[in-house]
């Protein structure tokens, strides 16, 4: 089991539901089509980011502050925005934690996401903000139950990602996360849409 289905493993029918009553959207399928994108893109930003010492560092020391897994014992909670108190407040910042995952490219990825999956571009912001803490949160936990150092981490998502990525998904995931805010590979990207990641989505 890798680390894209670890987090599809916390997501129940019940809990897409009540995600896509947060978020507005009145189509479940879409909503889990969404969330299958949204979380296999930042699988893949993450292992970028990893991929450098300073940037395992930078995710080690923002797990240690402020992501111990904790936050999954309330999935619906989490999703919906109303998980009890007790957490940082940087433990549910999703919009923090896209921020420092994506930086300049979150717009672009938003509106890459949005047009593949049918959504308008709030509703996908909405839920890359509330799935963000469950991804760092889950990350979290695999570093307690594992005790992973820097190149643990790098492992676990650059494993994922090449265990899914074919040569196609390789290169939209790639483009979408390094592409320039000009947004000129928009109508490219929506065409090719998922049909090119359903290998790395849906596997």
């Amino acid at each position: 089991m890798d680390f894209l289905d670890l987090l599809k493993g916390q997501l129940s029918d019940d809990a897409i539901d009540g995600l896509s009553k947060h978020t507005g959207i009145n189509d479940s399928a879409k909503t889990k089509n969404a969330t299958n994108a949204i979380l296999a893109f930042l699988t893949k930003a993450l292992a970028n980011n990893t991929s450098s010492s300073n940037g395992a560092g930078a995710l080690m020391g923002a797990l240690d502050r402020d992501h111990d897994g904790s936050v999954l014992d309330d999935i619906m909670g989490l999703l919906t925005g109303a998980v009890g108190g007790g957490y940082n407040s940087k433990t549910l910042n999703g919009i923090g934690i896209l921020g420092h995952i994506l930086g300049a490219r979150q717009n672009f990825v938003v509106e890459a996401i949005a047009k593949m999956v049918g959504l308008q571009k709030n509703q996908t912001a909405m839920l890359m903000i509330r799935l963000a803490p469950l991804v760092l949160g889950m990350l979290g936990k695999k570093k307690k139950e594992e005790n992973l150092n820097e190149r643990g981490l790098s492992d676990l998502l650059s494993n994922t990602v090449s265990q899914r990525e074919n040569n196609s998904d390789q290169g939209i995931l790639s483009r979408i996360l390094d592409r320039d805010k000009d947004g000129s590979a928009m109508d490219e990207i929506a065409k090719m849409g998922m049909s090119v990641l359903g290998n790395f989505l849906f596997r």
